[in-house]
Parts: C-alpha cells; sequence; structure tokens
C-alpha cells in the first residue's frame, strides 16, 4: 500500500487511481473498524436484508461482500471503503457499490461478477450522484470517503469553504437518493462537534433524525445515522 506524501492527497481521484492500479487484483484495505466491530449495529439498523443499499466511496474493501458474521470471523466494511463483500455474505445482496476511481470499479467488477452477480459497481462521484434516481435506496453507508474530503483541511474547527462544499454536498445526494425513512450511517473518528454540521443545517431539506453512537474502548470511533421521516 502505498501512503500519499500529504494526507490531501486522500481526497484526489489522481491519488486513488494510481493506489489501485500498482495493487494486486485481490488487495482489500479496510479503514477503523472491522465489520465484525459494527456487525451488530448494522443489523440493528438494517433489519431487512433485501433492504436496497448505496455503499459510497467502495474502493477495494471487504465491507459489503461479507455479511454473515455468525458463522465466521469477518474483516472490515463501513468507512474509507465501506466492505461490500463482508455485507452480501451476511446476506445484504442488494448492494450498489460507487466510487470516483474507474481503476478500482472495474477491478471490482471483475472480483464479484461470479461469485456475487447480485451486486454492482458504478463509477460516481457521491458529490453528484449521476444517474441515481431519487427515493431509490432504502440504506446509503459512507465509511470514511467524506473523512476523505476533509484531509486538505488543517483547521479542524474552521475547515476551508470547498470542504465545507463537498461534504455538504454529498449528505444532500444522500439525502435525495433515500426514500422515506431512509437511513444513513456515516462512520468516522470524526467528534460529534466536527461532524455535526454536515449532518444538520439549511442543505437538509428533509425531515431527518440524527442518533450519535461511539464505538471502541480505548481509542473511539463513531457511528452517525440519519434517518429521513
Amino acid at each position: 500500500m502505498s501512503l500519499p506524501h500529504k494526507n490531501e492527497e486522500y481526497g484526489t481521484e489522481v491519488y486513488w487511481d494510481k493506489r489501485y492500479e500498482q495493487e494486486a487484483e485481490d488487495a482489500s484495505f479496510d479503514w477503523f473498524k472491522t465489520y465484525a466491530d459494527v456487525a451488530h449495529d448494522i443489523r440493528k439498523f438494517i433489519p431487512s436484508k433485501d433492504a436496497r443499499i448505496l455503499m459510497l466511496g467502495c474502493g477495494n474493501s471487504k465491507f459489503s461482500e461479507d455479511v454473515d458474521i455468525s458463522s465466521r470471523i469477518c474483516c472490515v466494511i463501513l468507512l474509507l471503503t465501506p466492505s461490500c463483500e463482508q455485507m452480501w455474505e451476511d446476506g445484504y445482496k442488494n448492494i450498489v457499490n460507487v466510487d470516483y476511481s474507474p481503476v478500482v470499479i472495474e477491478k471490482m467488477r471483475n472480483r464479484h461478477k461470479d461469485a456475487r452477480p447480485e451486486m454492482t459497481w458504478e463509477v460516481k462521484d457521491v458529490r453528484t450522484l449521476d444517474g441515481l434516481d431519487t427515493s431509490s435506496f432504502d440504506v446509503a453507508i459512507d465509511k470514511g470517503t467524506m473523512d476523505a474530503m476533509m484531509t486538505s483541511s488543517t483547521d479542524v474547527w474552521d475547515p476551508p469553504e470547498q470542504v465545507i462544499k463537498d461534504c455538504t454536498a454529498e449528505v444532500s445526494q444522500v439525502i435525495r437518493v433515500l426514500k422515506r425513512n431512509g437511513i444513513f450511517i456515516y462512520i468516522t473518528f470524526g467528534q460529534p462537534h466536527f461532524r455535526r454540521r454536515y449532518l444538520t443545517g439549511p442543505h437538509i431539506t428533509r425531515n431527518t433524525s440524527l442518533e450519535i453512537n461511539q464505538l471502541g474502548e480505548s481509542f473511539h470511533y463513531y457511528m452517525y445515522t440519519l434517518r429521513m421521516l
């Protein structure tokens, strides 16, 4: 895994295309929490295995592949690159994976086309989600994609206007594509006083309820769940 020279490179398509081109075809990487760590919460918030799920910034994580944790120990899913593999193994088959890197989308599509044909892979920017219908998903999951867009900020208390614009654009698009009673699940290391601004405010054009749960023991992560009412 090649690390960028500067953190802000995590927010660029050039970095991710180059990284995915250099990685092995079967490479995978997950950030922050494993699927096993959050499976209980995922099942609580997504009780129906028929839910249509949008994985935002899927990368090459295994999160959406392995979603049958009861029979084995799985590794990762939901944040910088939500792992579709693990969710699929847990019974969530109706998953649409999107990423703005055509390199990783092509790799993941080829990797899963035979073993997991129900999952689809599309090149899309989470800030626009062009081509996705309004009110067409039950769930949207972000496991670090929004965090990557924040890496250009050196002041978490006063982020640049572009960071605010990018993050609120993603949330606005998620709100657009979610059905009534749909839910946006966002897993991050970001504390509420730094992240709440992106999940509340004038760009939230529907009635919503926000729930925040702290994960982990010595090193904390957070699961934000924004439900459409």
